[in-house]
């Protein structure tokens, strides 16, 4: 009946009570016979809840009336949080596209860690949003990231590990039984220096799912960590010098939730990760 709101929103709004079965509350169980009349109150966002707009650069690879395909630098987080109050990209889009305000997250779908470089893309509406929700949960949006890690990888693989909270470190992502499934493709781009388990590999991974550090900490789970990487790098040996992960969302595509067509985005990698596969290619 709703198809403009995500499914989590609406359960949300009906556990709220603002998702109303024939004038009264119900429980997200309760099964309709039919005729039952469904009203939803749509609560306006209060003023003071909505972070504050803020100008800043921001690197627009697509923009239409339904979507906008960001090309995210390093160094600049998604969502406002502790340690981050503003100057997110969040606070960005609300200053780009102030009709943002209107969309839960303002609009953000998925997000790329601080220091992940590459494509992110924004439900400028309501509808949209559902839309891009609806395929990130079919696994219909296809998202491929370069990275360089350590080691010497097979030629191509498959990581099919549950990814969940580690216990021991509430910052940390691992992979665990407890965790919510994770599959990660990958295939070898490039090797550099020796063999074995010395020197290191340019992969392209695609995602499956999208489990917060889900490449990261498969890569890790593989003993093939990614280079630079702060926090999933344990065992890995020294490296080349780099300030943080090699790790690049390079290509997006997806159905234009509007037109129904699929359509597709790439980003170049950044200056820094050119640099350093120069480098490493020079045998530096």
């Amino acid at each position: 009946m709703f198809p403009q709101y995500s499914r989590s929103r609406l359960q949300a709004w009906l556990d709220s009570g603002h998702l109303l079965v024939d004038g009264e509350h119900a429980e997200r169980s309760a099964r309709a016979t039919g005729g039952e009349r469904i009203e939803l109150r749509v609560p306006a966002a209060a003023d003071g809840a909505c972070p504050p707009a803020q100008a800043l650069p921001l690197k627009i690879v697509f923009e239409d009336a339904d979507l906008i395909v960001i090309d995210k630098p390093a160094g600049l987080v998604v969502h406002p949080g502790a340690g981050n109050p503003d100057r997110t990209l969040l606070n960005a889009l609300l200053a780009h596209a102030p009709g943002l305000r209107r969309v839960p997250r303002a609009g953000i779908v998925h997000r790329l860690d601080k220091d992940t470089t590459g494509l992110l893309v924004v439900a400028k509406n309501l509808a949209a949003q559902a839309h891009l929700a609806a395929q990130l949960a079919a696994r219909s949006v296809r998202r491929t990231y370069l990275v360089l890690v350590h080691g010497q990888p097979s030629e191509a693989g498959a990581i099919d590990a549950p990814v969940g909270r580690d216990t021991r470190a509430r910052t940390r992502m691992t992979v665990t039984r407890r965790g919510r499934p994770a599959l990660t493709r990958y295939r070898l781009l490039e090797r550099f220096g020796a063999g074995g388990r010395s020197g290191f590999a340019l992969l392209e991974c695609r995602l499956e799912t999208g489990r917060t550090h889900q490449i990261r900490v498969h890569l890790q789970h593989l003993r093939h960590p990614v280079v630079g990487d702060p926090v999933y790098r344990r065992g890995a040996g020294a490296g080349p010098a780099f300030p943080r992960q090699a790790l690049h969302a390079a290509a997006l595509a997806l159905v234009h939730p509007r037109t129904g067509r699929r359509r597709a985005w790439k980003a170049p990698l950044p200056a820094d990760m050119r640099k350093l596969l120069a480098g490493l290619r020079r045998g530096g």
